[in-house]
């Protein structure tokens, strides 16, 4: 307990300094929280050695300095990367056929919903579907027929049709 009560008592004195010191470092709050946070973190990971520590509160303070240059690196690195390559492909939304099969399927009820999807959409076999939801092969049919069903309903096709999507 008393490893605990001291490093409360440490995080409780230093945190504000930390985090005024980063966010002058940084200009940025949201980073200098993040950084800070993180370097608390791994103090604490390590507070039976740095304790010890001469100025702890300099350790933690080295420490987030290096959490938010990291940052900046990977974001420079990114963006270097995105200056070279141009922006991702655009993801197109989805179609409008898969907007209305996703609505239909949050009607269904889970179990059914579950087979329906690992079945038709995810490819396995119906074997599969029961090993993986813990139920029988028979349970699994009956619920892709009960789904299947419900879904025509609520999609309005023609439940004779092939259903497999």
């Amino acid at each position: 307990m008393p490893e605990i009560d001291s490093f409360d008592a440490f995080y409780a004195e230093s945190r504000q300094r930390l985090f005024d010191c980063l966010y002058a470092v940084t200009g940025n709050a949201a980073e200098a929280q993040d950084a800070v946070q993180e370097a608390f973190a791994r103090a604490w990971q390590r507070w039976s050695t740095v304790r010890e520590y001469g100025d702890p509160e300099a350790w933690v303070r080295t420490v987030a300095r290096r959490i938010a240059i990291s940052r900046w690196r990977r974001a420079r690195t990114a963006l270097l990367a995105h200056r070279r390559h141009g922006p991702p492909p655009a993801i197109p939304g989805p179609n409008p056929d898969a907007v209305a099969l996703v609505a239909a399927l949050a009607r269904l009820p889970t179990p059914q919903r579950v087979a329906i999807v690992l079945h038709h959409l995810v490819g396995l076999p119906v074997a599969e579907v029961a090993r993986e939801t813990g139920v029988p092969t028979g349970t699994v049919k009956a619920r892709l027929a009960r789904g299947r069903r419900t879904l025509a309903d609520l999609l309005s096709l023609d439940p004779t049709e092939d259903t497999h999507v």
